[in-house]
């Protein structure tokens, strides 16, 4: 046999013509991501070096997923990718591509950038996003080509850091993303499903399949490893053996088109490490239990042989491409090979192969990277079967874990010590921590990798553990981790876990602990009768950490104390309380108490109708979380604080603007669904009502997965109202505002509630009555809210056909004072609407001018539809003067002796309308339009409405 591995690379010129072409993309300033997907040994990796050959100018990092065993290394492709980019650019030339040249998020990666600064919850999210700026800046200089492999291997925290890579990069970044995965592996519950699903979603993602070998394209493939044609017999079994997957064709042809065929795949991937000398063979059956990867001198150590006899023993087997080089290590050239060298092994011969890997790493710890060195260790003494050694070294593969911000890798481990801790009779003096602290720190790392079930099932177990009587201390510190993963979780008992908390800890000697209880107490309460408890809780946790110095946790309570104790009503008050925190947070480490401040104040701002000042507040806290590495989690909360405010002013264009460059960075999901309720509002009053169906869907298919508070429910279920009004959906929306009043506890949050009431009141029908005491229930707390009252009440009294105008002229008032244009135009329409039905023409025509005039500037085409209608049906001039309506000749009136309402009232008559159609044209109620009906009929000297229209039409009154 001449080759081992085609030279010919076949078969794949379509998808290289596809790959060729997203680069083109790429480069004229267009991110893609394409995944790629085939089964095992069918040549995606061949395939993404034959492409990135020909890439041309374009800078390629590659880094590949790595498996032990079962688990993945957490971030091992970014590592590899970054490491790569040191050895290109060195550590100061990568420095250089990051903002002011900070780096200490990518110690997290490599050790080379130092010691990374361990700031909880806070270090993943910068870490992400250095390593996205890190990547959008190479895409800025030149086009870059980021190479993921083996995507079916990755841990959680490599898919979460792949995941936020795609979602937020911008889209005119000059970047490729190309993961390739085994879609055979991808079972009905593998992870990496749900997330090819949805990532799939976004525009700039595709998938290709990478399919098997034609039978022609088989014989090419061979032919080009034989140097000659096989026979036609030989191609039939090699066909229908391979069935077109590359890589089995070449272990087939291994020995020859002559050689037996073997009976399994497993002696089909062996063979050609069989026909290696014996020695090579033990040390690939060494190599193969170190992993998909591993290092020259790791393999050294293990193997008992210097550089020289390991280079010998392994020549033959990158010589038959068994193993390939890869930087300072080796990797079997398919996965498939090394899982069947390793599953080849006795057990006991793979007991004592790990056992002789976990000593050589305990030894040289310095021989791999912190973080893989420790997860790697803590995998061979559990595949090694020592259960002593591997809860000693998964507890500090934990610790390792924690200090890369890889959460879900350090809940692996933790959770492994957790199932090993009754099968080591001295486990808490080994790991020197006891059993409840072990489950204590794995209830707070299920909470940090959002695995809240199984924080709460810990919980459980601990609080078992604890007698409260002997350990009020521990047991309040369970039930406070109980709570407030139980408050993200949207469970109730939450409350009662963080009260009964504070009532273990006394309150003398003032401590730590009690004053984070207390602040986590005061920030969840939220409903009106709890505002006093939040008040008192919020005072005493600042009370305690100011006189213990924590100044992060008296940061935390003053801003929630601020919403406990001022009202919208008294906001210069809580703008004076606020402006106290920049000092106290400048003294806090934690950059959440920053962002929690700007978000905090805007919003409080935006609640009390005071939108410009909300707006400042949002525009620099935005400009700061992007100086803090936060631009796309805190800052894209501040982006919505910004888009509602700009909405409210009428500055719609800008708010869009906000919303889109917010978008462009795919924030959290929650996030996402917030800025697309803003630009639904936007379309719906413009009236782009397909635009609106689409944002409304969208941010409903996020909000359906999850429990979120009213802030972001009673919104939503406003637009859904307004959406079945806008269609004429009549019923569905009445059937929408019934379950609203049935199952909503509105009382609660009036800020949110006062404008779903105002929208619910056209749709409400029969339950119009209810929904009036349920507005009566509500608090009204600031302009804002009384502006929403007004024009609720408003809005009640002109569906029930008794408008009255100076209710609407209060409500246009109160929307002029809070700068709402919108809200305002509405209120004109309102008042101009009740002035008509009063014969006040002159203020209508007033009200109508103005009202047009505000629509008209904000591009609200259906109120300006709305206002025209209104003047051409009650004939007034939108100049702002009245028309008078026409006449009928002397001696007609004189004839009928009809007033000019009364023929109004008659041409409805003669076109079929009834009594309450008579009312709602020309906005008067149905009992004035029935004595309208009654008069005609008594002096046209007809008995019925019949034989009125027939008199109308016989002495031809509306012909014209």
């Amino acid at each position: 046999m001449a080759h081992t591995v085609s030279p010919l690379f076949v078969g794949r010129a379509a998808e290289l013509r596809v790959l060729g072409a997203t680069l083109a993309r790429v480069r004229a300033g267009s991110a893609t991501t394409v995944f790629l997907g085939g089964e095992a040994g069918v040549g995606k990796t061949r395939l993404i070096r034959e492409f990135t050959r020909e890439a041309g100018e374009a800078r390629v990092l590659v880094g590949g997923c790595l498996e032990l065993g079962t688990e993945g290394l957490p971030f091992a492709p970014f590592s590899a990718v970054l490491r790569q980019l040191v050895r290109d650019l060195g550590r100061d030339g990568v420095a250089a591509l990051l903002p002011g040249g900070r780096t200490r998020g990518l110690a997290r990666l490599l050790p080379e950038f130092g010691e990374p600064d361990d700031d909880g919850a806070e270090a993943r999210a910068r870490l992400f996003e250095q390593v996205l700026g890190l990547l959008e800046r190479l895409a800025e200089l030149e086009p870059t080509v980021l190479v993921i492999e083996d995507a079916h291997w990755a841990d959680r925290s490599t898919r979460d850091l792949l995941s936020f890579l795609i979602r937020y990069q911008r889209p005119d970044t000059r970047l490729l993303t190309l993961v390739t995965y085994r879609s055979d592996e991808l079972h009905r519950t593998h992870p990496l499903r749900p997330l090819l699903a949805e990532l799939s979603r976004i525009d700039w993602v595709t998938r290709l399949e990478v399919r098997r070998l034609s039978r022609r394209e088989v014989v090419e493939q061979a032919a080009s490893i034989l140097d000659h044609e096989p026979t036609a017999l030989d191609i039939d079994l090699i066909y229908a053996r391979s069935e077109g997957n590359p890589l089995f064709v070449e272990a087939l042809l291994s020995g020859g088109e002559r050689e037996a065929l073997p009976d399994s795949l497993r002696d089909l991937l062996l063979a050609s490490v069989e026909r290696l000398p014996h020695d090579t063979q033990e040390l690939l059956r060494v190599a193969g239990a170190g992993g998909a990867r591993i290092e020259h001198t790791l393999l050294a150590a293990v193997a008992g042989l210097d550089d020289g006899a390991l280079s010998r023993a392994l020549r033959p087997a990158v010589a038959g491409n068994v193993l390939v080089v890869d930087g300072e290590g080796y990797s079997f050239r398919h996965a498939l090979i090394r899982e069947a060298v390793h599953d080849d092994l006795l057990p006991g011969e793979r007991a004592r192969l790990h056992t002789r890997f976990a000593q050589t790493l305990e030894r040289d710890p310095a021989i791999l990277p912190a973080l893989r060195g420790a997860i790697e260790l803590a995998h061979h003494w559990h595949a090694a079967h020592d259960a002593p050694s591997a809860l000693l070294s998964a507890w500090r593969a934990a610790a390792a874990a924690r200090r890369s911000a890889a959460y879900d890798e350090q809940l692996r481990m933790l959770n492994r010590v957790v199932e090993l801790w009754d099968t080591v009779p001295d486990a808490a003096a080994r790991i020197e921590s006891d059993y409840v602290d072990v489950l204590r720190q794995t209830i707070t790392v299920a909470h940090l990798a959002g695995e809240f079930e199984r924080g709460i099932s810990l919980a459980k177990a601990a609080l078992r553990e604890i007698d409260r009587e002997k350990d009020p201390i521990r047991a309040a510190q369970v039930l406070r981790q109980r709570g407030l993963v139980r408050y993200d979780l949207g469970r109730t008992g939450h409350l009662d876990d963080l009260r009964a908390a504070a009532e273990l800890v006394p309150a003398d000697p003032p401590s730590r602990l009690r004053a984070q209880i207390l602040e986590n107490l005061s920030r969840a309460l939220h409903k009106a009768d709890h505002w006093a408890e939040k008040e008192a809780a919020a005072s005493e946790a600042m009370r305690i950490a100011r006189e213990l110095g924590d100044t992060d946790i008296e940061a935390h309570a003053l801003i929630t104390m601020t919403w406990a104790k001022y009202r919208y009503s008294t906001m210069d008050a809580q703008v004076s309380a606020f402006a106290q925190l920049p000092e106290i947070a400048g003294k806090a480490t934690s950059y959440n108490v920053l962002m929690r401040a700007a978000i905090s104040e805007s919003d409080a701002l935006e609640g009390a109708g005071l939108h410009e000042e909300a707006a400042g507040v949002a525009r620099k806290g935005i400009a700061e979380a992007e100086a803090y590495g936060l631009a796309r989690t805190s800052g894209a909360f501040l982006a919505i604080n910004l888009a509602e405010p700009l909405l409210s002013l009428g500055r719609w264009d800008e708010a869009l603007e906000v919303i889109e460059r917010a978008l462009d960075v795919v924030p959290p999901p929650p996030y996402r669904a917030s800025l697309q309720g803003f630009a639904t509002d936007i379309a719906l009053a413009r009236g782009d009502l397909d635009r609106a169906e689409t944002l409304f869907h969208a941010s409903t298919s996020v909000l359906v997965g999850g429990t979120f508070r009213d802030q972001t429910v009673y919104p939503h279920l406003r637009r859904e109202i307004t959406l079945h009004l806008a269609h004429g959906r009549a019923e569905e929306a009445s059937a929408l505002v019934a379950k609203v009043l049935r199952n909503y506890e509105l009382a609660a949050s009036p800020r949110y509630a006062w404008p779903l009431l105002v929208a619910s009141v056209p749709a409400a029908g029969p339950a119009l009555a209810e929904l009036r005491d349920q507005a009566g229930r509500l608090e009204v707390d600031g302009r804002l809210q009384e502006a929403h009252s007004l024009t609720f009440a408003a809005e009640v009294a002109r569906v029930s056909d008794s408008p009255d105008r100076a209710m609407w002229d209060r409500a246009v008032d109160a929307w002029v004072a809070l700068r709402q244009p919108y809200a305002e135009a509405r209120a004109l329409l309102g008042s101009a609407f009740a002035a008509v039905a009063a014969g006040e023409r002159e203020v209508a025509a007033e009200r109508l001018s103005r009202a047009g005039h505000l629509a008209g500037e904000l591009g609200a085409n259906p109120l300006i539809a709305e206002i025209g209608s209104l003047a051409k049906r009650a004939r007034l001039s939108l100049t702002g003067e009245a028309e008078a309506p026409p006449d009928l000749t002397p001696s007609e009136e004189a004839r009928l002796g009809l007033t000019a309402r009364e023929r109004e009232v008659l041409r409805l008559v003669a076109t079929g309308r009834s009594n309450r159609e008579i009312a709602a044209e020309l906005f008067i109620s149905a009992k004035t339009a029935s004595v309208h009906v009654s008069n005609i009929l008594a002096k046209l000297g007809v008995a019925s409405r019949g034989e009125a229209a027939a008199t109308a039409h016989r002495l031809h009154l509306f012909d014209q």
